[in-house]
């Protein structure tokens, strides 16, 4: 080795080696309290008609800086955030051509940030395409990984738990109940963020950060020598990435530990990002909400109007000369009922979905947009469901099904976003369903992503708060960009109608998909038996009710929904009020068992309130779950008020058997809850000085 440098987290326990091998080609490796995390991996790329910036490099340069700061999201886990690392700048030179790649390594005291920097060099290089990145991820063993398929368009997929040697005899079982469109990135491709679990205890984490025009990352894993590589999703002629010098890459990120809560604490994530780029945030704010969606979801009503789908023209046929099909979810009459819900239950808003025109149409083979994102319905009094609403201090959360018609979507914007502004919607649910128009790009592509975050910044412009369905991982970027409250991005609570979700699903979630940022779960099903709202539907919700409560705790979000139908929160008026209690944002976060698909135990405190909240989420298998209060503040007492499984709990036979439960208890308290098969609990905390 040749060239070599290194640098160390702020607490000596994270280490990283870079060096450049005899023919020049720069590698790097992780170490963690002496243990070996990364074995040397290569770093470098291969251009499209260019010599390959991946070997023959010298080293020119070096610098480091330390960095200690606290931050304050605006809405989050913490009401603080304290971003401390080393940092070393790596210059380099391409001997070939002159051409110049920095490497800037950022280590914290929980894993490590690092990325390439193109600086600008006139002469040498100005712009250039990708065709590979080579950035590798040596894993020293056969570790155990928790994974979904590596996929350009979605992240839908249940999780395996396998070894990695064992990733590709489970690859095609793995794609069973996926989505429609699968793309793989290779027969043993896995997306992130993965979690990993090595043989020495170690969990390892491995994901991206700042992902800002440049394709997302798959893994494609070498598994002989278990070696993951960087497989950017392409565009649709196979390049991958097109760059002018004066940019950078994505963080690649790697958190370890050897305790599995200290992953779900890091925020390497969001510290990787840049600072809040809106000035003024006080619009921006959580909102607890309903919808007129699950019922679709089930069967149970339609979001078409009619059913006459033949010359229907968007924006030209006249609605009212159609025969309704009397099976239309968002009719005026409906959509009035879930406002008094709302407005009596002290919900912030209700989503609308099958609002406008265009639903009918599901060709997947249509080239240009079928929806309009002004015109409703005929059956949707725009007027006095605005004012209805406004009457009960309830908002209608927009919906904005694009179809993947994203030009199209783009010319619309500001129409779009002016009408909302116009009639009082202050945060919209944007979708992406089916093969993006009209070129064939993918979901993840830079194409894409670039797209994403445009909408995410118009957004921002009209002061409105977005989440993004079927839209790429997050990142972090909503440090930077807080009106992005939330996405999708992997397979939530409607595949509990579908293909169906496996045990451990929410347990292992945390840890994967929650790593880059708030996920749009729609938790809150209390109703297993889908047969009941749709009997040609014969599909089960895998969890116990209070499974679901500790959602609301275990996988927080700003934006989160109640995503049952009302009549069925009507039934279970006494564990519908942990909904209605919980909050959103947050203070602080504890993190009090952890486990990757097994169980997930946390609890916060409410951001300017003296309550806190707890949730634990388990996986298939029933346990005990033991928890001291110690996070509690000295000398204060606090009424706990316990939703927990019943005696004969279990997610196929009893899903409803609960116990709503009370005691008194402080910091020097503690607890053991049994939780059922895909169980779990939920604790509202309060001072008793404040009851």
């Amino acid at each position: 080795m040749a060239g070599a440098a290194n640098v160390a987290s702020p607490d000596g326990r994270v280490t990283v080696d870079v060096n450049l091998t005899a023919d020049g080609s720069p590698v790097y490796s992780v170490d963690f309290a002496g243990q070996r995390v990364i074995d040397d991996s290569r770093l470098g790329f291969s251009l499209v008609g260019e010599d390959a910036l991946a070997s023959d490099f010298e080293l020119i340069g070096e610098s480091r800086a330390t960095f200690d700061e606290t931050w304050h999201p605006v809405w989050g886990e913490e009401a603080s955030i304290r971003s401390h690392y080393n940092e070393m700048l790596i210059n380099m030179r391409h001997r070939a051509s002159g051409r110049l790649v920095d490497l800037r390594f950022r280590v914290f005291d929980d894993g490590v940030g690092f990325r390439y920097e193109f600086p600008a060099q006139q002469g040498k290089l100005k712009s250039f395409i990708i065709s590979d990145e080579l950035t590798e991820f040596a894993i020293p063993g056969d570790a155990v990984a928790y994974w979904i398929p590596g996929d350009y368009d979605s992240q839908e997929f249940n999780y395996t738990r396998s070894r990695l040697s064992e990733i590709r005899s489970k690859m095609d079982e793995a794609h069973v109940g996926g989505p429609v469109y699968p793309s793989p990135s290779s027969p043993t491709g896995v997306q992130t963020a993965l979690m990993l679990k090595y043989d020495n205890g170690l969990y390892v984490n491995l994901h991206e950060a700042a992902l800002y025009d440049y394709p997302a990352m798959c893994l494609d894993l070498d598994d002989t020598n278990f070696i993951f590589k960087a497989a950017l999703t392409p565009y649709a002629n196979g390049d991958k990435a097109i760059i002018q010098t004066g940019r950078t890459t994505p963080w690649r990120t790697v958190i370890v530990s050897d305790d599995a809560r200290d992953i779900l604490a890091s925020r390497i994530t969001l510290n990787l990002n840049e600072p809040c780029r809106i000035a003024d945030t006080s619009w921006i704010h959580p909102v607890k909400y309903i919808g007129v969606w699950w019922e679709m979801i089930t069967g149970k009503s339609s979001w078409s109007y009619t059913d006459e789908v033949d010359n229907i023209a968007i924006g030209t046929t006249d609605y009212t000369t159609l025969k309704p099909n009397g099976r239309h979810g968002a009719n005026t009459e409906n959509v009035l009922r879930y406002i008094d819900f709302a407005a009596e239950n002290g919900f912030d808003g209700v989503l609308v979905e099958g609002w406008n025109e265009g639903w009918e149409d599901s060709d997947a083979t249509r080239k240009s947009r079928m929806f309009s994102f002004t015109k409703p319905y005929p059956d949707f009094d725009l007027e006095r469901i605005k004012k209805y609403a406004a009457d009960k201090n309830v908002k209608l959360v927009m919906h904005h099904e694009t179809a993947s018609a994203v030009t199209d979507y783009e010319r619309e914007l500001d129409n779009a976003f002016r009408f909302m502004v116009d009639n009082s919607y202050e945060s919209v649910k944007g979708g992406y369903i089916g093969e993006i128009i009209p070129r064939g790009e993918h979901h993840y592509g830079q194409q894409m992503v670039n797209h994403y975050q445009h909408v995410v910044e118009k957004a921002a412009d009209y002061k409105i708060m977005y989440n993004a369905h079927e839209a790429v991982r997050p990142t972090g970027i909503c440090r930077t960009w807080p009106n992005l409250v939330s996405n999708e991005s992997a397979r939530g609570s409607e595949y509990h109608a579908f293909s169906g979700i496996n045990p451990g699903h929410t347990a292992i979630l945390p840890f994967t998909r929650l790593i880059g940022g708030p996920m749009d779960y729609t938790p809150g099903l209390f109703e297993n038996d889908l047969s009941k709202y749709n009997p040609s539907r014969n599909a089960w919700v895998n969890s116990t009710l209070t499974h679901q409560l500790s959602l609301y705790v275990t996988m927080p979000s700003p934006l989160q929904m109640a995503a049952d139908l009302p009549e069925t929160y009507e039934k279970f008026q006494d564990a519908f009020q942990f909904i209605k209690d919980v909050a959103l944002d947050w203070d602080e976060s504890v993190y009090l068992e952890a486990e990757p698909m097994e169980y997930v135990t946390v609890a916060r405190k409410a951001k300017g309130s003296d309550n806190w909240f707890v949730g634990s989420t388990a996986g298939v298998d029933p346990r005990k779950s033991k928890i001291d209060f110690s996070f509690l503040p000295k000398d204060c007492k606090y009424r706990a008020t316990i939703y927990r499984d019943g005696k004969k709990a279990h997610y196929r036979t009893a899903p409803q058997d609960y116990i709503i439960e009370t005691k008194t208890v402080d910091s020097k308290s503690s607890l053991t809850l049994p939780v059922a098969s895909c169980g779990g609990y939920a604790i509202s905390l309060t001072p008793i000085n404040n009851l």
